[in-house]
């Protein structure tokens, strides 16, 4: 099998993304920038092909990537991924041992204060135990997914309308469409520290926006999920806008995108 790393970045050159995320592997880097811009270059021994686009928006950028992905294997990445020596070959391996697999999800160790996940054991992953998984820690079979016509939202995710989700938007397509998940406790990078392209602390947009996302992520069930992801997080998140009214937010932008 053959794997290609897939990086959405912002105004980033190819040359010094590849040596600060150690890519070890070939790789399509989609870079929102201010030109239009290809660029094919040499990086340890692997290609790396470059695309610079004018326009913004996480999702679009990874569904650039992803239709231009010509290995068995898709591993999604952010700029700010540092990976592990070897880390190709602990992917390829992993979907060798596990064939029934249309995607894995690994650890990449997140910021401080970040952590969702820590995969400890194999196992299968459902639509509900998926939230927590960041699409830097998922790699999938490239046929599978273009079989199913999956792609990235261009409404949620850095530089979209709504700030984050498109992740997770994705995941649930995925397994709506019966591609098979599971996780496996193998550790392939970290995030470096940097500023968040669409974090600015937990205030109204914040949980208004996470309300549409659960809106479009769970249906009939989106107010339960909100007052569960509440309760949940209150301690960390419910510091300057108390947890009753996040969840007002929440509901209002959950009520309003109805449909």
């Amino acid at each position: 099998m053959t794997l290609q790393l897939l990086v959405a970045a912002m105004n980033k050159k190819p040359a010094e993304l590849a040596e600060e995320m150690r890519i070890d592997s070939d790789a399509i880097i989609v870079s929102q920038g201010e030109r239009y811009a290809y660029e094919e270059l040499c990086h340890s021994g692997h290609s790396i092909r470059y695309f610079s686009m004018a326009e913004r928006g996480v999702g679009l950028s990874r569904n650039h990537s992803l239709q231009r992905a010509g290995a068995d294997i898709s591993l999604f990445a952010d700029e700010d991924i540092v990976y592990e020596p070897g880390y190709e070959q602990e992917v390829l391996a992993a979907f060798e041992a596990h064939p029934q697999a249309d995607m894995l999800f690994f650890n990449v160790q997140a910021m401080p204060g970040r952590e969702t996940y820590n995969n400890t054991d194999f196992g299968r992953v459902r639509w509900y135990n998926s939230g927590r998984y960041p699409t830097y820690s998922l790699a999938v079979r490239t046929e599978r997914v273009r079989q199913k016509n999956i792609n990235f939202s261009l409404l949620f995710g850095g530089g979209a309308r709504y700030s984050n989700g498109e992740d997770s938007l994705f995941i649930r397509d995925c397994l709506r469409a019966g591609l098979k998940a599971y996780r496996v406790p193998v550790t392939i990078g970290h995030e470096r520290e940097r500023e968040s392209t669409w974090f600015k602390g937990y205030n109204a947009k914040f949980f208004y926006d996470r309300g549409v996302l659960y809106r479009y992520l769970y249906g009939r069930m989106a107010r339960i999920m909100a007052l569960r992801f509440l309760f949940s997080h209150r301690g960390e998140m419910c510091r300057e806008i108390s947890w009753k009214e996040a969840y007002g937010i929440m509901r209002r932008a959950i009520r309003e995108h109805r449909g």
